[in-house]
């Protein structure tokens, strides 16, 4: 599907070509974003060639260096400001229409009814100049539409309109929807994530190779050169994973809504955004070995079409099965799971112990892992495909591995199980899975009703 360009940028025509739609501009902010392309082509030059590059400016004089940034810097204000004069979106009859491209034209057509999720983000700078970014996620995108830059209000009330133009409101009635209310569901405390993440095995894993592997250098090498070399990278390293979590996932927030649940997070850049409800595939309950004295869990997420992948990254167990709750309506979580058959020793010692399963009404539930715990839960309505393999060690000992297949793409695996067992999984997962897709509610947000 097309639409006509018009030369003032201003109006274009719906679906039908009846009705007229205006067209909207990013904030004027966008154009200083877009102004570092020409400068991030020449960085990018300079980083794929050094040698080269430390060349060509050696050559140069101060002289010559000003003349370059009195020609670089006017270019690269003018290409923002056409990039930005350029680019158009409006909210027509059935879709959302993105029109960018200064030399070359590319225009988006984004269905209204296949819009599964629209994040909202604001990095520091953006939050600085009062600006905000919006992403949308479209079923069977791999890479979302973004517009970058809007005001904060118009990206809050543009997100407004488009979910309420998913969830089927008419054009006329979509602008006084408005944010549909929300009720907070979970807060993870600063103090509570900067104690998970020190008990996470990761940082100290880290740690002991930054103290370790620096230790061993000296005893062999005593070149201090060589041992600071290696420590001062191993602990930066170290520091920037647990220091990135912690600055990525403070204040996160989990509340629910009729569009889905929303997730706020983020120290320096904040985003907002939504898991849609029907689409999620698999949660996993992860549990490591030092959280469960206190109690605590991970809840990580496969959606289809979707990036996001954590739900709550840290909380106690009961929270964060109320939570679930309202992610997999129906779904209680399995509290007694059946061992793999003492023979599997043979195939995989000493960890066959962490395989377990529990297939009940609603989901099909698998567990793996000793030191770190890892529940995964499917709904027997999101299983696309089932499988069972046998490896010729496995045969000696008959057993099977049966592997659950989702819509985005992964798999879950009950490991280890006996092999008659495994046949008997394998028919009648097929079968839930049938049932379970026929009797699964619509994927669909707040109702316009």
């Amino acid at each position: 599907m097309s639409s006509p360009d018009h030369a003032d940028g201003t109006d274009a025509t719906d679906a039908g070509g009846r009705i007229p739609v205006a067209e909207r501009r990013l904030h004027p902010v966008t154009p200083f974003r877009r102004a570092w392309a020409p400068v991030a082509v020449l960085v990018g030059w300079a980083a794929h060639d050094p040698n080269s590059a430390q060349e060509q400016l050696a050559r140069l004089t101060d002289t010559m260096l000003l003349l370059g940034l009195a020609v670089l810097v006017p270019v690269a204000g003018l290409y923002g400001f056409l990039s930005w004069w350029f680019t158009h979106f409006a909210v027509t009859g059935s879709e959302l229409r993105i029109r960018t491209g200064l030399l070359f034209r590319r225009t988006a057509h984004i269905r209204l009814e296949r819009i599964q999720a629209v994040d909202v983000s604001r990095p520091l700078l953006a939050r600085v100049a009062g600006v905000a970014k919006l992403r949308i996620d479209v079923v069977g995108a791999d890479k979302k539409d973004e517009l970058a830059f809007l005001g904060e209000q118009e990206a809050r009330a543009l997100r407004a309109e488009l979910l309420a133009r998913a969830a089927g409101f008419a054009p006329e009635t979509a602008h006084e929807v408005g944010e549909a209310p929300a009720q907070e569901l979970l807060h993870v405390p600063p103090r509570a994530l900067a104690l998970s993440l020190v008990l996470t095995a990761a940082t100290w894993g880290s740690l002991c190779a930054a103290l370790l592997v620096p230790t061993v250098l000296w005893l062999t090498t005593h070149n201090l050169w060589t041992v600071l070399g290696t420590a001062l990278p191993l602990l930066g390293g170290a520091g920037a994973h647990s220091a990135g979590r912690f600055v990525a996932e403070f204040d996160w927030k989990v509340a629910e809504s009729p569009d889905g649940l929303r997730i706020d997070h983020g120290l320096l850049d904040r985003t907002h955004e939504t898991v849609p409800p029907g689409r999620v595939q698999t949660v996993r309950i992860v549990e490591p070995l030092l959280w469960r004295r206190l109690g605590w869990v991970r809840v990580e997420l496969d959606v289809a079409g979707s990036a996001n992948s954590v739900l709550i990254p840290v909380a106690p167990r009961a929270v964060a099965e109320s939570v679930i709750a309202r992610v997999l309506p129906g779904v209680t979580v399995p509290q007694e799971l059946s061992r793999a058959p003492g023979r599997a020793r043979w195939c995989v010692p000493v960890w066959w112990r962490g395989c377990r399963l529990a297939v009940t009404g609603t989901v099909f539930a698998t567990r793996h892992g000793l030191l770190r715990r890892s529940l995964s839960l499917v709904p027997h309505a999101k299983v696309q495909s089932v499988r069972l393999t046998q490896g010729p060690w496995q045969r000696v000992w008959r057993l099977a591995d049966v592997h659950v297949d989702t819509g985005a793409g992964k798999t879950v695996t009950a490991g280890q199980r006996d092999a008659e067992e495994a046949v008997r999984l394998l028919h009648e997962q097929a079968e839930r899975s049938r049932t379970g897709r026929r009797d699964a509610r619509p994927d669909r947000w707040m109702t316009a009703g």
